[in-house]
């Protein structure tokens, strides 16, 4: 009986240090929760947005001088886009506009208007030199300078008047025809630019 009680005595001092609850005497003790100090919340803050630059509004006698959809309409063409090629490249340097028209043959049609504050329009036209032979077209009254190339099937036809140039290029399937259309719409873009 001696053995059963010495036991018995060893058997309960291994629990000594555990409280004596039933329900958790086999299971671990909780860790205790640690709690951080809470911080308030910031949100940082989003880097300002870049703003594009600046463009300087087209005047509107550019805007005036630009052909539109019903100037163009007896060509039988649809909007298409501006790609400024050959002669009308170097004429950008002023604010301007473009437009562009396709024919349902694949030929193009551009027009430009460029203001040139800083100077007659006149000497822009006189000074330009676009390769190719020259283009003899009827002097047109009202316009202060005028010249125009065709270069391969591409006819290129500028005109001044004040401080803007009218730049007409048409790309065709020959020079006879981009020749053609270029003077057939002569007289349209000499219009525009006079009333601008």
């Amino acid at each position: 009986m001696l053995a059963v009680a010495t036991v018995a005595l060893f058997g309960l001092s291994g629990c000594a240090d555990r409280p004596n609850d039933l329900d958790t005497y086999y299971d671990d003790p909780a860790p205790t929760p640690t709690v951080e100090p809470t911080r308030p919340s910031v949100k940082p803050q989003a880097a300002p947005l870049p703003l594009p630059p600046t463009q300087a509004p087209v005047p509107a006698a550019v805007s005036a001088a630009l052909l539109t959809d019903e100037d163009v309409a007896e060509e039988e063409v649809v909007p298409g886009e501006s790609t400024m090629s050959g002669c009308l490249t170097g004429l950008t340097r002023g604010p301007s506009r473009s437009v562009a028209w396709s024919y349902p043959s694949g030929s193009t049609l551009e027009h430009q208007v460029t203001e040139y504050p800083d100077r007659d329009a006149s000497d822009v036209v006189t000074r330009a030199d676009c390769a190719g032979k020259k283009l003899t077209l009827t002097k047109l009254p009202g316009i202060d300078a005028q010249r125009a190339w065709c270069a391969g099937t591409t006819c290129t036809v500028l005109l001044a008047k004040g401080k803007l140039v009218s730049a007409l290029s048409v790309t065709a399937g020959t020079e006879a025809r981009a020749a053609d259309a270029a003077r057939r719409l002569l007289p349209i873009v000499a219009q525009r630019l006079r009333s601008a």
